[in-house]
């Protein structure tokens, strides 16, 4: 395939490459630092990234701060769900845990938003951004040879290939990530041997602000509630029965979910169409390469139990954001890498620990576990200090929080 331009190759203070959820925020984030921002997409105008479909995105309040003051919220056309209460248990334990937004000074935990309804509203944010360059559809090739002041990159479009430059490479383009492996970063996978079905589910009693999770070996049932009067349904199932159950007409899969979740919701009614994610965790062994940084998917990828995912990768986002703001001039400067891989650490690190360990925890149905699981149950239902905890981290104050998930202008 032949270049399709012979000029010298375009300089970008940052290149981002992944237009999804992280690396579409973190354009918007960059957007008032008057840079070079290019943006490589793998999805054609008018057409969302397959990561927008319809599966429940769960914001903590940390994050619905950010995009409201990234200006993606108030684009948002569907009603979001609001989180007030959580309740979570485990099949074959005593116990539960009980967290309620207003004993904790909060009318909310986080809001639920289609992952549809956002990427939607991203596109529109996208659009008021005047200086960014989006390459689209395009995807990453590889490295170029370059010298110390960029990294050169290599993309295919539909009229072929060319070359960028950026002083910033940002690598955002999912667990799978291509610049990772370019970059020669290592990362390590975990199989939970689970599988997630997403869909719409459609109750006797309508939501009331209370985000249900129901543990067992074989993942979580989860029920978030939405802002159309629906619930977003959340099943994981071993992955070894995940074919079968994908075969199970409406009646059958609401009699699986119905005997996996139980009555606090009431009967369950009808649900939409599902989708199936197999669940396969990765951590990248380093943040940062001269002159390129991992954020997002592309750094960790989670294990969806306690719905850190996207929260992490956005706080991610913000922070190398900052930092770049921090120290104006070059923003792949190795003082800015090195400022932000160090601010993401302990936010990271714990976060990487709440998720797999909770998974891994409430997976292991070894009867030993049992008491201790539902000691801990019963702490975190009646313990001030654990309850306060689990409210901070659930609303995404861990670690060093960027200043506009605090609410900051």
């Amino acid at each position: 395939m032949p270049p399709i331009a012979p000029d010298a190759p375009r300089v970008h203070d940052v290149l981002i490459v992944g237009g999804g959820l992280v690396g579409a925020s973190l354009a918007i984030a960059l957007a008032p630092l008057g840079l070079d921002v290019g943006l490589v997409e793998a999805s054609p105008p008018g057409a969302l990234p397959a990561v927008f479909d319809q599966r429940n995105l769960s914001f903590a309040e940390a994050t619905v701060h950010a995009l409201d003051a990234l200006g993606v919220l108030p684009l948002l056309r569907a009603p979001t769900g609001r989180i007030r209460r959580i309740h979570a248990s485990r099949a074959g334990d005593f116990g539960r845990i009980r967290l309620d937004a207003a004993t904790h000074g909060r009318q909310e935990f986080g809001r639920v938003v289609v992952a549809r309804d956002f990427g939607e509203a991203l596109e529109a944010r996208l659009a008021q951004l005047r200086s960014l360059s989006r390459y689209r559809p395009a995807r990453f090739l590889g490295l170029e040879v370059s010298d110390a002041a960029y990294r050169s990159v290599r993309i295919a479009g539909a009229d072929g290939e060319r070359v960028l430059h950026a002083r910033l490479l940002v690598a955002a383009d999912g667990a799978r990530s291509s610049v990772r492996d370019a970059l020669g970063i290592a990362a390590r996978e975990h199989d939970y041997q689970q599988t997630l079905f997403v869909a719409r589910l459609r109750t006797q009693a309508p939501p009331d602000g209370t985000a249900y999770e129901r543990l067992t070996a074989s993942g979580p049932t989860a029920l978030l509630p939405r802002g159309d009067g629906h619930y977003g349904l959340v099943h994981g199932v071993a992955g070894a029965e995940a074919a079968a159950v994908a075969a199970l007409d409406d009646a059958g899969f609401l009699a699986r979910v119905q005997a996996a979740f139980g009555w606090r919701a009431g009967r369950f009614l009808a649900v939409g169409p599902r989708s199936a994610y197999p669940i396969v965790g990765s951590v990248a062994e380093a943040l940062v390469a001269p002159r390129a940084v991992l954020v997002g998917n592309a750094a960790q990828s989670l294990h969806p139990l306690g719905a850190q995912g996207f929260n992490l990768g956005l706080r991610d986002a913000l922070t190398l954001a900052e930092c770049i703001a921090a120290a104006p001039g070059d923003a792949g400067d190795a003082a800015v890498l090195r400022r932000h891989a160090a601010r993401r650490a302990d936010d990271r690190a714990r976060t990487l620990a709440f998720s797999d360990g909770l998974a891994r925890l409430t997976a292991n149905d070894a009867p030993l576990l049992r008491p201790l699981r539902s000691a801990g149950l019963l702490a975190g239902d009646v313990s001030g200090w654990l309850q306060a905890w689990l409210v901070g981290g659930a609303m995404g104050y861990r670690g060093d929080v960027p200043a506009l998930c605090r609410g900051a202008a």
